[in-house]
């Protein structure tokens, strides 16, 4: 994921800074615990495209 792409991606819902999970290829909001999936190379930034996530899954992102 390109970094300067990164900086100017935001979460659909709320708004905030998105994390690249490199493993999974998906951006994760921490605050409204969602992923979002990146296909193709291409985010997919659509609130009904995020995963929910648990906290315990969202503690593992770095």
């Amino acid at each position: 994921m390109d970094a300067k792409l990164l900086e100017i991606l935001a979460c659909p819902v709320c708004k905030g800074a998105l994390h690249w999970h490199k493993r999974a290829d998906e951006l994760v909001c921490r605050v409204d615990r969602l992923a979002y999936p990146i296909r193709d190379g291409i985010p997919v930034l659509l609130e009904e495209e995020g995963r929910s996530m648990t906290s315990d899954e969202v503690a593992l992102i770095s």
